[in-house]
């Protein structure tokens, strides 16, 4: 069902994402505004990271979503700006879907500098979700609850860019719980942003050098794929 008008989705309806009402501490509703069917897709990853990246990883973050939204994976963000920004902008350069997860009230965009972004992203054809309504209050509580949504609707997380402290890692912490598969881009071990994806790794996150890595976890390779790949 695609809706430029904010639905409201009970997790007793059936249009509730299947994945979403599988996590121990889903949402008791849902409000959505755009294209709801895309958390119906067969492939679906998170992107995540830092909301102050490097240029390396504003680099990978588009190059690794653009590749994997241009073979029909969704790409899954937070809208913030740095990485999530990318991920989305990724994904829409590729012509390729994206959902947005909020952590405010659904018809407010936060932070306000990307609501432009937002709004395209509905234009699009993607969609933006939120477990809050219309003119709820915007508390920072919000921001870390919010990433239970982003991984519960995915089937894995990537998390390029992120310090040892962040809500990137707890995103990727919650995957794991869920029994989703986490993925991390490695980084230069004397860079901050680099401690936390370096850790996951450590942890057992699967290393992503390319995006053949994620294609191949999605089993999307393909004849072409050499000639696709992107390195890091």
């Amino acid at each position: 069902m695609i809706s430029h008008e904010i639905l409201k989705i009970k997790k007793s309806d059936k249009s509730f994402p299947k994945r979403l009402r599988e996590i121990p501490d889903c949402p008791k509703e849902i409000f959505t505004i755009g294209n709801i069917g895309l958390l119906k897709e067969k492939n679906i990853l998170a992107v995540v990271g830092s909301r102050r990246p490097s240029e390396y990883g504003v680099k990978t973050t588009h190059a690794i979503s653009s590749q994997l939204a241009e073979v029909g994976v969704v790409i899954v963000s937070g809208l913030a700006i740095g990485i999530d920004a990318k991920a989305h902008l990724g994904a829409l350069d590729a012509k390729g879907k994206t959902v947005a997860v909020l952590g405010s009230a659904i018809d407010n965009f936060q932070p306000t500098t990307n609501a432009s972004l937002g709004k395209k992203i509905v234009e699009s054809g993607g969609l933006i979700l939120s477990e809050y309504p219309s003119g709820a209050a915007t508390y920072p509580g919000n921001f870390p609850l919010r990433n239970r949504i982003i991984a519960g609707i995915s089937d894995a997380t990537l998390v390029v860019e992120a310090a040892e402290k962040s809500g990137s890692l707890i995103t990727a912490f919650l995957a794991t719980e869920y029994n989703r598969d986490v993925f991390a881009v490695p980084g230069n071990i004397d860079r901050v942003l680099s401690k936390g994806t370096n850790s996951l790794i450590k942890r057992g996150a699967q290393l992503v050098s390319s995006n053949r890595d994620l294609e191949r976890f999605f089993a999307l390779e393909s004849g072409d794929a050499k000639k696709r790949e992107v390195r890091l």
